[in-house]
Formats: structure tokens, C-alpha cells, sequence
């Protein structure tokens, strides 16, 4: 395969004028990548390189899990909360109106608003992390609960479950999976920008025989950033740090540097 997604020069000297971000276009137009692509006259342009599909429920009752054993449901992000409503609808699973469920933050508990009368269930969230949902949780400490989960699971939310003693149940309900990439073939990025070590997973999977060259790579999280140098890749740009909390703060940061002189200093 001849993947193209580099610059023409074999260094990495040019001013960097294009970015292809591996996650979906943000839906919200005051979006942080907008408003860089216009501050510094750059072209950003978004692609999942990874996406989820739902555990079919033959496949779901071998790991034999009962749903309506559990009397509170843990939604760490919005897949979770749709892969489980479809998992109790195409299993023919009542959820009765006094289930609880516990979402990892404000914005995760609206989105429920989609299959349930908001107001009329027992939704509970956090800020954004399990630590601070985890001091919601403590007050309903004799609930099982249920964590749905994709195949692949940050280490930290059972470990701060059970390191708080919660009785919960762990259950696959959708998978991870490599998008198709075979568009971007021929088409060339002067950075690829990564979020997940499914993404650089994604990347060789559709381009086996891909050559950095002179592609900047930039990488959101310590576990992304050992996998993209795992694959021997170099790394231009890591966040979040101290002084770019954010990966377009940390992409702005270099962009200012490497495109003042036409160099990289």
C-alpha cells in the first residue's frame, strides 16, 4: 500500500498547513478546532478512524448477565447509554422505572433524555471522572450495579470501583473496531492526530506498510502516546501538559512555533 498521507519533503522543514483530526467533525460550531483552523489559517478536517458495534444479543447472553439482577446502571459515555436501551429492547427487557443510573457527567445524564422521561427516573452524575462520580455512588453503596462497557475499558474505572467496595457487574455490550480508510489512500495530511491507541491501531490496519516521513503526529493521553511510539513513530506533539490541558491548545502551541520562521525550532 502507498499511503500518502505525508508531505512532499522527506524532512520535516515546511510550515504545517493541514491536520486530519481521527475523530468525529465536531457537531457544535464554536468548536475549539474551528476557531483555531481560522486563527492561524490552517485546514483541520475530521475522520473517525475507529467506531462501535453493538454486541448482538445472542452474543451478550454468553456472558451471562441478567440486566434486571442489577438495581443500578453505571453510563460512563453516550455509547453506553445507547448500546444498553437497545440491548433491553431487541432482548425484550422491561427496565422498571426504579432503576438508578449513574452517569459519568452532566452532559452523559441529558443525553438519557433520548430514551427515558428525564424527570421522572433517578439520574445521578458526576463532573466528568469516575473519582467524582464515585462520591455519588457512596450514598446508594448497597445497589449492584451494572457497568456497560465496550471491549476495550480504561484500567482506572474497575479499579476505583473496587477500590471503593462497589458490587458491580462488567458487561460487554458493544466493540471497538477499526474503521475503513481506504479513502485517504492519496491524500496527504501534514498531521495526524490521534486520541486512542485504536486509532494508531486503525491506521496500520488500513495502511500495513505506512512511513511517517515527514508527518507530524500528535497524541492525546499517556496511552496513545506510548502506542504511536510503540509503532516507532515519532511524537511532535503530546497533551494534555501543564501548559496545553487541551490537545488544540497543545496543537496551537506548535503550530505558532513550527509555521514562524517556515521551520521547526
Amino acid at each position: 500500500m502507498n499511503l500518502q498521507l505525508v508531505t512532499q519533503n522527506s524532512q520535516k522543514l515546511k510550515i504545517l498547513k493541514s491536520i486530519l483530526v481521527s475523530q468525529p467533525e465536531p457537531e457544535n460550531e464554536k468548536s475549539p478546532y474551528f476557531e483555531l483552523s481560522k486563527k492561524l489559517k490552517i485546514k483541520i478536517e475530521f475522520r473517525p478512524f475507529i467506531h462501535v458495534e453493538g454486541i448482538p444479543v445472542i452474543e451478550f447472553r454468553k456472558e451471562r448477565v441478567n440486566i434486571l439482577d442489577h438495581g443500578a446502571v453505571i453510563f460512563t459515555s453516550r455509547n453506553a447509554v445507547d448500546h444498553y436501551f437497545r440491548m433491553c429492547q431487541e432482548a425484550r427487557i422491561t427496565v422498571p422505572d426504579s432503576m438508578k443510573y449513574f452517569c459519568l457527567s452532566e452532559a452523559t445524564a441529558y443525553y438519557m433524555q433520548k430514551y427515558v422521561i428525564y424527570r421522572k427516573r433517578k439520574i445521578f452524575h458526576g463532573k466528568q471522572t469516575i473519582t467524582d462520580l464515585t462520591q455519588v455512588m457512596k450514598k446508594h453503596k448497597n445497589e449492584k450495579f451494572l457497568l456497560p462497557s465496550a471491549d476495550i475499558l480504561k484500567s482506572e474505572i474497575p479499579k476505583i470501583l473496587e477500590e471503593n467496595g462497589f458490587e458491580y457487574t462488567r458487561a460487554t455490550f458493544y466493540r471497538t473496531v477499526c474503521s475503513d480508510l481506504s479513502d485517504l489512500r492519496d491524500i496527504r495530511y501534514d498531521m495526524l492526530v490521534f486520541f486512542s491507541p485504536s486509532g494508531i491501531k486503525s491506521l496500520f490496519q488500513n495502511f500495513p506498510n505506512f512511513k511517517q516521513n515527514s508527518t507530524r503526529i500528535a497524541a492525546f493521553g499517556p496511552t496513545t502516546a506510548q502506542a504511536v511510539k510503540e509503532h516507532g513513530l515519532t511524537l511532535d506533539v503530546e497533551a494534555p501538559t501543564k501548559n496545553a490541558p487541551s490537545m488544540t491548545m497543545a496543537l496551537e502551541n506548535y503550530i505558532k512555533q513550527i509555521n514562524k520562521n517556515g521551520k521547526v525550532k
